[in-house]
């Protein structure tokens, strides 16, 4: 009796853990597709910063390169 509802306690609490999981998973994965981490105006501002001059050419090659990481 007491072994049986351990057990199912246990196992309510880990389809809980993973649940959670997967919805903060999604949520965060929607969040960034909608509000991305880095912008075209963003780069320009770090690449003068970083003492390089900025060409547009550059900055589209840079943006390609981290929406192909992203997976976009």
């Amino acid at each position: 009796m007491v072994w049986q509802l351990i057990l199912g306690g246990t196992l309510v609490l880990l389809a809980g853990v993973a649940l959670g999981f997967f919805i903060a998973r999604k949520y965060m994965m929607n969040y960034l597709k909608k509000n991305p981490p880095i912008n075209e105006q963003m780069l320009k501002v770090m690449m003068m910063q970083m003492g390089m001059k900025p060409s547009q050419k550059k900055i589209n090659q840079m943006m390609q390169a981290m929406n192909k990481q992203q997976g976009k």
